[in-house]
């Protein structure tokens, strides 16, 4: 999809996103979204669509790095709660708790035993979720290997996405029909009538993330909050200019080689 027609298209997505966050801030929702996939999906690129025009004190994004020593002798699910969304909060999980199906198992850091035992616990811990009132949104962003290796190409090859590559990223290039398993096994744990899974194309990233957005629109309430209104006086007086005293501005950046 060309930028040009993505970016016309975002934008009235953009603004039905900014009257959602409005109406889930006056009503105290709490909405959780995660987004999970393999490598290079698109995660990144939909998280920013979804919270570039939000209030960054009202749409917070969680991407944890590997569990520290401690954490790796707590519940699997504890260091996940606390950045669960509080009222009128929108959290966007780049990936989540289902690390341990599909990383964790497919690369050897947990054992058979370690993911039954999670996916056995997934529909309970997200049915108190669901129950406790948290609007829970499952995505799956899906992409076939062709796709896959032009984008680990193009971060080879571009410095400033160099940092996104790992030895991890390496390794799951021989292990695809590896994942496409554990997802399947993965979907067939854990996509249940209270927290259901979506699957997303993301062959083309920029349609894959208007989908994305369209369905998660769809599946809130249509419910209009009128911007709160704000009285803006006149100035009373010509704008003044900035005045320095101690401290003055640094040389400006040079615009001329």
């Amino acid at each position: 999809m060309k930028r040009k027609l993505y970016n016309s298209l975002l934008e009235p997505l953009e603004h039905e996103l900014v009257r959602m966050a409005r109406w889930a801030k006056a009503n105290g929702e709490r909405i959780c979204v995660l987004l999970e996939g393999r490598d290079t999906a698109g995660k990144g690129g939909t998280i920013k669509a979804i919270s570039a025009r939000l209030n960054p004190r009202q749409c917070r994004v969680v991407a944890l790095p590997k569990p520290s020593d401690v954490e790796r002798t707590q519940w699997y699910f504890q260091r996940y709660v606390p950045h669960l969304p509080a009222a009128g909060e929108i959290v966007l999980f780049d990936r989540s708790w289902y690390n341990r199906a599909g990383v964790e198992k497919v690369m050897g850091f947990a054992d058979e035993a370690q993911v039954a035992k999670f996916l056995r616990e997934v529909p309970t811990f997200e049915k108190l979720l669901v129950d406790d009132g948290i609007r829970l949104f499952k995505y799956w962003l899906s992409a076939d290997q062709e796709h896959q290796e032009e984008r680990f190409a193009e971060r080879l090859e571009d410095p400033l996405k160099r940092w996104k590559l790992s030895p991890i990223d390496v390794a799951s290039r021989t292990k695809f029909a590896e994942y496409t398993a554990a997802r399947e096994s993965m979907f067939a744990a854990t996509h249940t009538e209270h927290a259901p899974w979506t699957v997303v194309d993301y062959n083309d990233q920029k349609h894959g993330r208007l989908t994305l957005i369209r369905n998660l629109l769809d599946r809130l309430p249509d419910t209009h909050v009128p911007d709160e209104e704000l009285e803006w006086p006149d100035l009373g007086h010509e704008p003044l200019g900035e005045e320095h005293g101690l401290l003055h501005p640094i040389a400006p950046f040079p615009l001329e080689d």
